[in-house]
């Protein structure tokens, strides 16, 4: 088999005992399943070990992939700097790989690397690998804001890819799992955390790979995880390939989950080609979605397509429009979603058009073509957007960030001319102080100017 097998480890820097200096033996059952788990990969014998990584470099619409020849790192930052390591890079590898993958429309390739050290989710796992005798060179992979399904045919490119030149390689996909399992732990406590680890150790006992693939985007989100897309890789490497699951062990004593995982091939299996079942229930569940739209949402839709498709905006509004949407007036949000990625946000504090009718029809066309984070909306991802509007109140001012509530009430922070605008009830916004942060940043606004808060509600359609 060109991929005999894959690990799933997590990469705490306490589990090196020159970092931990006795604390790893309150992980021992993670140390002792570490090893186990490389020495499956020293009995591999593999040419290449393939790496994904949460801790190199990351975008939101590309795969890096590091560049050149070798690479050294140590564990410097973590108090160890007599710990290094220099590893090779297999460049032919990277080449078919990267060439798959723009074949396949994937974005990937070597670009924007200004550090070129081990990031320490590539250094753990490789120290363990080395003190097991596997010494062989390594492609590392870095994650990115694509979809779930983006990830698994990046997986697929990169096992065609040691198909092709003939290499054996052992898969690594470095990822912990939730990052808020204790009160007391330095990321705090949800209650999404351990029923994330409940779900993905599931995942990893059956060897169910399509569950990498369907969790709910908002609880990975809340639990803090940060191996979701390094294993969604591992599983399109794995695509069509029956494996023996494992699961060595779990635990998490420091408010982090780690999970040692083991999935060694044992033939072929078609029917764990995951990627067409995701695929169809992607479509199963955008469709019911667009089914239930209201107005509001249906006015949005049919905006951005007319507008992508035709290049010219709505000339006249659907009959049949709620009475709130033709004659009342009111600033309004469109946010655009693919999966659980932002792909355009653009909104009005105050309303500007005739109506808010008109005022969600010039969003939706700003959100799709105008967001300066993004590129323009293609006509081929029409069918696999989700879309919010939001209505907004009228803003009210206030005296204190505790007359805000995060889930209940939206905030501009205002310095002179320049303005910032942070939605309510936002995935990943957890506290008022984040909440106005990151308002703040949007307006241009530094921490040490004075600056006055706003607070508003909206009404939100999806």
């Amino acid at each position: 088999m060109p991929i005999p097998g894959a690990i799933i480890v997590p990469h705490p820097p306490l589990i090196i005992p020159a970092v931990g200096r006795g604390q790893e033996r309150e992980i021992q059952n993670t140390v002792d399943a570490y090893r186990t788990a490389a020495r499956r990969v020293a009995e591999w014998k593999p040419d290449v070990l393939v790496v994904t990584t949460p801790h190199s470099v990351m975008y939101a619409d590309y795969f890096h992939i590091s560049p050149g020849m070798a690479a050294r790192g140590d564990m410097g930052r973590f108090g160890a700097r007599q710990e290094k390591l220099d590893v090779r890079y297999d460049a032919e590898l990277r080449r078919e790989t990267i060439r798959l993958a723009e074949a396949e429309g994937l974005a990937a390739g070597t670009l924007g690397e200004k550090d070129d050290s081990l990031d320490h989710g590539t250094f753990i796992p490789l120290w363990f690998l080395r003190e097991a005798g596997v010494d062989c060179p390594i492609l590392r992979v870095g994650l990115s804001g694509f979809s779930p399904l983006e990830h698994y045919r990046l997986g697929e490119c990169l096992a065609r890819a040691v198909e092709a030149l003939g290499r054996r390689a052992a898969f690594v996909a470095s990822g912990d799992l939730s990052h808020k399992l204790r009160a007391e732990g330095p990321y705090g406590f949800a209650q999404e955390g351990p029923v994330y680890d409940e779900q993905v150790t599931a995942a990893m006992t059956s060897g169910d790979f399509l569950r990498f693939l369907t969790m709910d985007a908002a609880l990975c989100d809340r639990a803090a995880e940060c191996g979701q897309r390094s294993f969604q890789i591992m599983a399109g490497a794995l695509d069509g390939l029956a494996v023996k699951p494992e699961l060595l062990s779990h635990e998490g004593p420091f408010g982090v989950g780690y999970g040692v995982a083991v999935f060694t091939v044992t033939g072929s299996d078609p029917s764990r080609r995951f990627a067409e079942r995701f695929a169809e229930a992607e479509r199963g569940r955008l469709a019911a979605q667009k089914a239930a739209e209201d107005p509001w949402v249906r006015l949005a839709r049919l905006s951005l397509e007319t507008y992508v498709k035709t290049g010219r905006q709505l000339e006249t509004l659907p009959e049949g429009l709620p009475e709130e949407l033709t004659r009342e007036r009111a600033g309004a949000f469109v946010s655009l979603h693919i999966g659980d990625r932002l792909r355009g946000c653009i909104g009005t504090i105050a309303p500007t058009a005739s109506s808010l009718a008109w005022e969600i029809v010039r969003n939706a066309v700003s959100a799709c073509a105008r967001d300066p984070r993004f590129s323009p909306v293609r006509a081929s991802e029409l069918d696999s957007l989700e879309y919010s509007v939001d209505v907004l109140g009228a803003p009210e001012p206030i005296v204190s960030p505790s007359q805000l509530d995060v889930k209940r009430y939206g905030v501009i922070v205002s310095c002179g001319a320049r303005r910032g605008l942070l939605l309510p009830d936002l995935d990943g916004v957890d506290t008022v102080e984040k909440q106005i942060e990151i308002a703040r940043q949007k307006g241009g606004i530094s921490a040490l100017e004075k600056y006055t808060l706003e607070r508003f509600e909206v009404v939100r359609h999806r």
